[in-house]
């Protein structure tokens, strides 16, 4: 039949209209925010909110049974449920165990596991830690990943997944799919300089893609960072261009994840029903696919260890707190273990995998279960299920994660390292952005301020939302000019924008502006465009801290002071530009954007030294207070008892759910983290204060009603967490 036109009655002056004003937007679209739109990089699995929250419905402690000694019998069943081990784990798809039918007795307990190494092992994860120096040189080249992600690899792979979801999938018990354990495009986070894929043309077109057809790079050969650190020392900011390097490392990890996303999809199509992920997930860093912006959308379930503030990051990006997350349990004493159940529980975690190491004493189970166990059994059946499907209450606060910053700020800091760079480690506790990140976050809990963090590609494709009053840019140097003026908007239209220092000098390609800041306007300062390393924090590198000369450092203070002559400000945080003023304050619009000119890297130090010395946040706070945020609910007294509490709330059912737990500082490396370090353990007399009454308050673990009022008294065992829940949103 035939169609009738349905432009036909509609006026030729109105079509033409309509064509010119798509071709003006067509060539006023920057070609990057083009790309961020609509690339599949940033294209999402299936996160349905209801299909996940019924395949994972409830807390779940899962052993790893690395050395589980008591076998699989009716005993070792009714020990497990009722020490509170109310999850298992298969690996490979294997379903018998030492001849044991294991499925059979996951099942018959009732026990909800995942299935490690869905994907087998040796692909996504290439090497275990300790052969690493074997393959030292490859992993450091310029040549292609070993096993090179490519069709012929997915099709491996896929067979894999086939075999051993068809294993598992009849058992009502199943609750994720994990493809693999530490996977990584290289080898966990290490510096890694090899293309992932044996196809170069898919390097060039995805080049067309991010910078457009005709502006893209024509790339000659792959490089390393050899290429890069010997120019640090002589370039100025404007020329500065590190693309060539950034652009392999983002392109690995855009095609890496969407590789990652594939095989999701793929064992969604053999068991519809469970959502799949993977297992030791490492810190958001420039090697190993750890963009967590891309992560993310190409996943449905995760366990990560705590590195990084990967926990925080992962809770953020998290929609509505829909995709289980867990992390792992690594049982040092018996204080740490239940302080980590609390911890966990009061940030959005949905189990814990715990590692089965020293747990028996041939097959008699060791003494310190019969303590923990009470509080696994408490998870499991009451605050657990609180907590599940509740959705996380921030106070109006987003702190930005530009994954670009992360990769130049690990370029920065490599440079102290010259040619050893090979063997560096532990982004975590050395890199600038991550331990700058983790000022920030600890100067808002400590404040009594809960936060979110706040993604390039969410800002790129949305704005900046309107639930948020504050932007906290972290050592944010590169941005796009896209994120600048969409950044530029939520200024205008009534937010407060807060940058520690260098915001926006570089692109989101690591080259250098020839003008200063993309955001100096805004600011209100210029940023001279020829200051080279010496005009920045030192008077040799452009980082903060001498990262090889403190690679060892057991505290933060003796991190921030050996071999750094940084100019230190009278506010007690280091200077970043020696000739921009400290605390800069401009009105933009409705809004307001301040400068700090200060890293805030001194606070982990600070707030290690205790209660009065962690009192030197003002200096950042301040600018929080005078955007009108407040807290609306704290601990009193306020002291160096109670030094390093924290307070978080989530919303669920017209209630309000909120956990007072103790944040102290983390342990961990790459192959597990989450333990703490100076652990408080005793009890604290505290008063847990509203600044308005609430009502229909609840004492969630003691299941009693409390009086309606704006002032509550507990007896508070720090390694533990109180927990209320009241009617209606939080009273701000």
């Amino acid at each position: 039949m035939r169609r009738k036109n349905p432009y036909v009655n509609i006026p030729v002056t109105l079509i033409s209209i309509c064509l010119l004003l798509q071709s003006t937007f067509a060539q006023e679209e920057d070609a990057y925010e083009r790309y961020v739109r609509t690339s599949r990089d940033f294209k999402s699995v299936n996160q349905d909110r209801e299909w996940i929250l019924k395949a994972w419905p409830r807390w779940t402690y899962m052993p790893w049974t690395y050395q589980w000694n008591i076998g699989y019998d009716d005993a070792s069943g009714k020990w497990s449920v009722d020490h509170g081990y109310n999850g298992a784990f298969l690996d490979h798809g294997q379903t018998r165990v030492l001849e044991v039918d294991k499925l059979a007795w996951v099942n018959r307990f009732g026990l909800r596991f995942y299935v490690d190494h869905t994907a087998s092992k040796g692909y996504l994860h290439l090497w275990d830690g300790n052969k690493l120096k074997e393959h030292a040189e490859e992993i450091h080249s310029t040549g292609i990943r070993p096993k090179p992600v490519n069709a012929l690899l997915k099709e491996k792979l896929e067979e894999f997944i086939k075999r051993y979801v068809n294993n598992i999938k009849s058992s009502p018990c199943r609750a994720a799919y994990a493809l693999d354990d530490e996977l990584s495009w290289g080898h966990f986070v290490h510096p890694c300089m090899w293309q992932v894929t044996d196809d170069f043309s898919a390097y060039t077109a995805w080049l067309k893609e991010i910078y457009g057809p005709d502006e893209a790079p024509q790339p000659s050969e792959w490089i390393s960072y050899d290429s890069i650190w010997p120019k640090l020392k002589d370039w100025a900011v404007m020329d500065f261009d590190c693309s060539p390097l950034m652009d392999q490392w983002t392109f690995n990890d855009s095609y890496w994840n969407n590789f990652i996303g594939d095989l999701v999809e793929y064992c969604n199509q053999i068991d519809p029903a469970t959502p799949c992920g993977y297992v030791g997930g490492q810190s958001p860093n420039a090697f190993g696919g750890y963009d967590y912006a891309k992560v993310m959308r190409k996943i449905q379930f995760i366990e990560a260890y705590n590195l990084g503030g990967s926990q925080a990051i992962i809770r953020s990006f998290n929609p509505r707190n829909t995709l289980p997350t867990v992390t792992t349990h690594f049982h040092k004493r018996i204080e740490d273990s239940i302080w980590q159940l609390w911890y966990y529980l009061a940030h959005g975690n949905r189990g814990f995998i715990g590692w089965v190491e020293n747990w028996f004493d041939g097959k008699k189970p060791a003494d310190w279960h019969e303590v923990l166990a009470p509080h696994y059994i408490e998870a499991n059946n009451s605050i657990g299920p609180l907590v599940s499907g509740a959705e996380w209450f921030h106070d109006a606060v987003a702190i930005y994660y530009s994954h670009a910053s992360i990769q130049l700020g690990w370029i920065l800091d490599a440079e102290a390292h010259r040619k050893t760079w090979r063997n560096r480690n532990g982004d975590h506790k050395l890199g600038a952005s991550h331990l700058v990140r983790c000022a920030w976050e600890n100067m808002l809990r400590d404040e009594g301020l809960q936060y979110n963090f706040l993604s390039y590609v969410d800002v790129i494709q949305n704005g900046v939302p309107t639930e948020y009053r504050i932007l906290i840019l972290p050592a944010t140097l590169c941005l796009s000019e896209i994120e600048a003026e969409r950044i530029r908007e939520f200024c205008q239209n009534g937010g407060t924008v807060i940058a520690d220092y260098l915001p926006g000098l570089w692109d989101q390609h690591g080259r250098g502006r020839k003008t200063g800041g993309v955001l100096d306007d805004m600011f209100g300062v210029r940023h001279d465009p020829t200051m080279r390393a010496g005009d920045v924090f030192q008077s040799r590198l452009w980082t903060e801290v001498d990262q090889d000369a403190n690679y060892s450092s057991e505290s933060c203070r003796s991190f921030m002071t050996n071999r750094n002559d940084c100019l230190k400000d009278v506010t007690g945080f280091n200077k970043a530009v020696r000739n921009v003023p400290v605390g800069s304050v401009n009105k933009v619009g409705k809004g307001t954007a301040v400068l700090m000119n200060l890293s805030p890297q001194w606070y982990n130090a600070y707030r290690e030294a205790g209660f009065t010395e962690a009192q030197k946040r003002e200096v950042f706070m301040k600018h929080i207070g005078a955007a009108g945020l407040k807290r609306w609910v704290w601990v009193e007294p306020a002291g160096q008892e109670t030094h390093g509490c924290e307070i978080t709330y989530w919303t669920k059912e017209r209630r309000t759910i909120l956990f007072v737990c103790f944040n102290p500082e983390l342990t961990g490396t790459s192959l597990g983290g989450g333990n703490a370090a100076a652990l408080k353990t005793g009890r604290a007399d505290v008063q847990i204060v509203f600044s308005k009454p609430v009502k229909s308050v609840q004492d969630e673990r003691a299941k009693e009603p409390l009086p309606d009022g704006d002032k509550f008294d507990f007896s508070w065992p720090m390694n533990e967490a109180v927990v209320l829940s009241f009617a209606e949103a939080p009273p701000r």
